[in-house]
């Protein structure tokens, strides 16, 4: 046991003698300065940084030392040291051996001294903070004298890392971000997918704001106390992360599980891992936030951390949790026959418009015309879906079953902004026309004049109503917006004066179903925009492509 505290000490010492006795200026032999410069050199590795965050990797049993030295020259030499396990529960201590002891030696041989004098080292050492657990823990230490301190780490459950901050510079830009008197969040607002939060300011934020932000991390699991076991757990999962400030600032680290989100001014990290979405969100210095997109009837956890930017360092405040409001029950529209509904889609909120109909005919038909945006379709049929898909121009459902069969059409928007389309339910004749195979609307280039332009456009084996519109564009105007407009609006939209004419025509060879008109009246090098418009026979136009033509500007 004596050998082991020996061999254990006579690095340790022959170290401080090295450090030591040069930093007060105490004479030493060349032989000494080859020793010590050989020291210095061995345990450079073990020296902790000043002003920064090292990551530590412990293995299972197995102890690890770093060393550090105060300032020369500094009368009180205060310091702090953080540690934040990043996994289980560990042992940590610090000991601090005194300079005076080591410098009073008296020349001769730096081996022979180090043995006469390690039988006295217990009274040289001595153990000023030690602690077991896996919460962070802070010390701030103050030494009127030079000395060697060393940190002990231990792990005794696993493999494991931890996060160590030494700070022997007092000034406000390399001190650790500070908690309030108190840490807690506070959820002040609860909806279907929304959770407000708020908590007191950091007095960091209040005094050093350039360098300080806040930090929000939401996942459905559980707390974390601290930024690196958040990041431990996710690692976990299977992904692989880049350093927590990396997370936060740099959006070309990102993994290809991340999806970054940037907008007024807050920068959103959203982990793709198999157990759910686990997001950090940094938003400044505010100390109020509502967090957005979640789901309802969900359990979320909520911790908020404060980060000192410039020297990448967490404090984490005491973590919440909350669950969103249960979504309500979808209103549901009966459906009637013969009868069109326009509906209106809130792309914000992603929620299904629900339609229902108790059948009185074995066959039916739901027609969908898309009016603006994207939407998508589900139909289920007393409870089996029958039809899911997105939807787009003029879509029919020709559906067959038993008289009372119950179904539900439920309507989505898949785009962020809103959208519309147009229901309608029939049995033995469709209330919209009868469709051509296309609704491009065609010109003739060589037919162009300077006032009057050709178009043509297909028809079907039915006789039916067509109706021809224009309207004179300016040479600056975004035409492609009034090409994208309501597609579901009828002729009732347009002013009289655009109409050109109305006509009725058909062929039963829909190879021959196409018809030509001339547009005359039309001035000189100017842009129009033309709209031909199908009837069917219960009145419902069909709004073909628009077409935009320029006349020729001399002929």
């Amino acid at each position: 046991l004596k050998m082991s505290w020996f061999l254990f000490y006579l690095p340790l010492r022959l170290l401080m003698v090295a450090f030591l006795c040069y930093s007060i200026k105490v004479p030493i032999s060349s032989s000494q300065q080859s020793f010590k410069t050989h020291l210095f050199n061995f345990y450079h590795s073990l020296i902790l940084a000043d002003g920064k965050e090292t990551t530590v990797h412990l293995l299972k049993d197995i102890p690890k030392r770093y060393y550090f030295i105060l300032e020369e020259g500094r009368a009180l030499a205060p310091f702090t040291i953080t540690v934040t396990p990043c996994d289980v529960p560990i042992e940590w201590s610090i000991l601090v051996h005194k300079a005076s002891a080591i410098c009073s030696l008296p020349a001769g041989d730096p081996y022979t001294q180090e043995v006469s004098t390690s039988q006295k080292a217990p009274s040289m050492v001595s153990t000023i903070f030690n602690y077991k657990g896996n919460s962070v823990k802070t010390y701030m230490g103050m030494s009127s004298h030079f000395a060697l301190y060393m940190l002990e780490f231990l792990s005794t459950e696993r493999d494991t890392h931890i996060s160590v901050y030494l700070s022997t510079y007092m000034t406000p830009g390399h001190l650790y971000p500070e908690l309030p008197m108190d840490p807690r969040i506070d959820v002040i607002d609860v909806g279907h997918t929304t959770v407000t939060l708020t908590w007191k300011h950091s007095p960091s934020v209040l005094q050093h704001r350039e360098n300080i932000q806040y930090c929000l991390l939401v996942n459905e699991k559980h707390n974390y106390k601290s930024l690196c076991a958040a990041e431990t757990a996710i690692r976990s999962s299977g992904m692989k992360l880049p350093p927590t400030l990396a997370l936060s600032l740099s959006p070309h680290l990102l993994e290809p599980q991340q999806v970054m989100v940037l907008s007024n001014s807050e920068l959103s990290i959203i982990n793709k891992v198999s157990s759910g979405d686990v997001r950090q969100i940094c938003m400044g210095t505010r100390n109020t936030y509502t967090v957005p997109n979640l789901s309802p009837n969900t359990q979320y956890y909520f911790d908020i951390f404060v980060v000192n930017i410039l020297i990448n360092a967490s404090a984490a405040y005491t973590g919440t949790f909350a669950r969103t409001l249960e979504e309500p029950e979808p209103k549901v529209t009966e459906l009637e026959e013969g009868k069109v509904i326009q509906v209106v889609l809130d792309g914000k909120t992603q929620k299904f418009y629900s339609l229902q109909y108790q059948a009185r005919h074995k066959k039916i038909q739901f027609t969908f015309q898309l009016c603006h945006g994207q939407v998508r379709v589900h139909i289920a049929k007393n409870g089996k879906t029958v039809a899911s898909e997105n939807i787009s121009g003029l879509r029919y459902f020709s559906l067959k079953g038993k008289l009372l069969d119950t179904y539900l059409v439920q309507l989505k928007s898949t785009e962020e902004s809103n959208c519309s389309v147009k229901v309608a339910l029939s049995f033995y004749k469709p209330l919209f026309p009868l469709l051509p195979e296309s609704l491009k609307i065609k010109s003739f280039s060589k037919l162009r004049t300077c006032n009057s332009v050709t178009i043509a456009w297909l028809g079907t084996e039915e006789d039916s109503k067509y109706c021809v519109y224009k309207r004179k564009i300016e040479e600056d105007k975004d035409w492609m917006e009034l090409k994208s407009a309501d597609r579901c609006s009828g002729p009732e939209s347009r002013h009289k004066s655009e109409k050109v004419l109305c006509k009725y025509f058909y062929d039963r060879n829909l190879q021959r179903a196409v018809t030509t008109e001339t547009i005359k009246g039309l001035d000189a090098g100017s842009l129009y925009l033309f709209d031909v418009y199908l009837f069917g026979p219960s009145g419902i136009s069909i709004r073909y492509h628009s077409k935009v033509v320029k006349t020729r500007k001399s002929c």
